[in-house]
């Protein structure tokens, strides 16, 4: 098993849990931390036994987004350097939409800027009834660049504005309303609600998951009559898989 500093990583049956482990930054993203992210993702798109990832945050928050002091620490680099820097981000991003496996974020506190681009790059959100969901990077004079990608992906486009322009961070019931996040779940009831949902997920054939997800994601800028045929073309590939040929057959032994 991998050996990080900044994450932490296992995987639990079928199950790979990665927690960002930098609660005394409130798990600021780095570079560092970001490489090992897309590492641990790498890991447990081979790891077989691997069905559904589990994305966490340790301590009070989620994440609350780019490390401030490091950007800090870079602005004397010139251009090169800074455009490098966020294509690492957003190859994480690009990573968590191309993985094969299911990603879940589990959010409790906070998830702002970068961290909430994190928690909505994933395929599912659920919130604990207490977090908290924003971009708040214009109020330093930033912008929240490579997650806008995302964001207007899963928001209205009045909405996407009213987030990026304001910097208002939401809560999760206000995040649910606008279609940023899938659930949110009683605080007390929220680590054995999203066992039970990952648990559930890893039951559905592996197979059938991430041919759905391919489908789905691909479908991205493709006219309709191009999406059709994708779709008959991963039907017929699901056709041939083990799984669905069990289940039919599961079925039909029911029905008799």
């Amino acid at each position: 098993m991998p050996d990080y500093r900044k994450i932490a990583y296992r995987v639990d049956d079928s199950v790979a849990r990665l927690t960002l482990n930098r609660p005394e930054k409130r798990n600021a993203l780095d570079v560092e931390m970001i490489g090992e992210i897309k590492d641990a993702l790498d890991h447990a798109a081979h790891a077989e036994p691997v069905r559904v990832v589990l994305l966490t945050g340790a301590g009070m928050d989620f994440c609350s987004g780019m490390d401030l002091a490091a950007l800090a620490n870079a602005a004397g680099d010139n251009v090169l350097d800074h455009l490098g820097e966020a294509r690492d981000l957003g190859d994480l991003f690009l990573a968590m939409r191309k993985h094969p496996r299911p990603i879940v974020a589990a959010v409790r506190g906070r998830a702002l800027a970068g961290g909430c681009g994190l928690a909505t790059a994933a395929d599912v959100i659920l919130a604990a009834e207490s977090g908290q969901f924003g971009y708040p990077e214009v109020r330093i004079g930033f912008i929240p660049a490579m997650v806008m990608a995302i964001l207007r992906r899963s928001v209205s486009e009045k909405h996407a504005f009213e987030l990026i322009a304001t910097g208002e961070v939401v809560g999760a019931r206000a995040a649910l309303d606008m279609g940023l996040i899938n659930r949110v779940i009683a605080d007390a009831t929220f680590e054995s609600s999203v066992e039970a949902y990952v648990r559930n997920l890893a039951s559905h054939p592996a197979s059938a998951i991430s041919l759905a997800k391919c489908l789905l994601y691909q479908m991205d800028g493709m006219s309709f009559p191009a999406a059709i045929e994708a779709g008959a073309q991963i039907n017929a590939i699901a056709r041939q898989t083990g799984a669905f040929k069990s289940g039919v057959e599961n079925f039909l032994k029911k029905k008799s």
